[in-house]
């Protein structure tokens, strides 16, 4: 909220297009969609009670067949999206002079955070998770910090691989108002709204304009 009030110029995704585009036109598309699956996936499995799932008749070997398959696709896409990011920062001399520390924080965490969330959904896939159901641990623990009543033994017997994913997603999460990424927080409703911006071309039959400059003073 401070920021909204106070850092209006700082309350941007600071493009670096200017610097450079090739990589933009992939890295940043293969992020957000990954990401955007990746969220949906984490609402349904964290949120989403297996008695609502056993009530419209979704079998536990479809429910999970079907979070692997979109979790690992959608999980791949957003770890590729986001390593061409990294790798167009740390290559691109004008774009790695523009990076602020907060950025390599906020790159650290999410790339953590994803790596070891396919990490996590790779072990549980495989079965060598010593049987770990997450959705009767780590998904009541998410659902009890609504209630203000985490119920932490949920978390004692997860896997370290789910425990370090949970651990840099909040880390991520707690970034957020004080990294660039606080944009997502901007709707753009009112680009909707806006009169249309008027783009005049010059006659090719017109006579070139003058030269400005300095006039002789008298």
């Amino acid at each position: 909220m401070w920021r909204a009030r106070h850092d209006q110029f700082g309350w941007t995704s600071h493009s670096s297009q200017l610097h450079e585009s090739r990589l933009l036109r992939i890295g940043p598309p293969l992020f957000h969609f990954g990401m955007l699956f990746v969220v949906l996936g984490h609402v349904v499995g964290l949120l989403i009670p297996r008695s609502w799932t056993d009530a419209i008749g979704v079998s536990d070997h479809t429910y999970h067949l079907i979070a692997v398959t979109t979790g690992a696709v959608a999980g791949a896409a957003a770890a590729i999206g986001i390593g061409l990011l990294v790798h167009r920062r740390l290559t691109v001399p004008a774009v790695r002079r523009a990076t602020l520390r907060s950025d390599r924080l906020m790159y650290a965490s999410l790339l953590g955070a994803i790596v070891l969330g396919l990490l996590a959904t790779v072990l549980n896939s495989t079965g060598t998770t010593n049987g770990y159901d997450y959705r009767e641990g780590t998904s009541p623990w998410f659902r009890s910090l609504f209630t203000l009543a985490p119920d932490y033994a949920l978390m004692a017997g997860a896997p370290l691989a789910f425990k370090l994913h949970v651990l840099f997603g909040f880390t991520f999460f707690a970034l957020v108002p004080y990294s660039r990424l606080v944009h997502v927080f901007s709707a753009p409703v009112k680009y909707l709204f806006r009169p249309y911006a008027v783009c005049r071309g010059r006659d090719p039959h017109e006579a070139p304009a003058q030269r400005r400059g300095w006039e002789r003073t008298r």
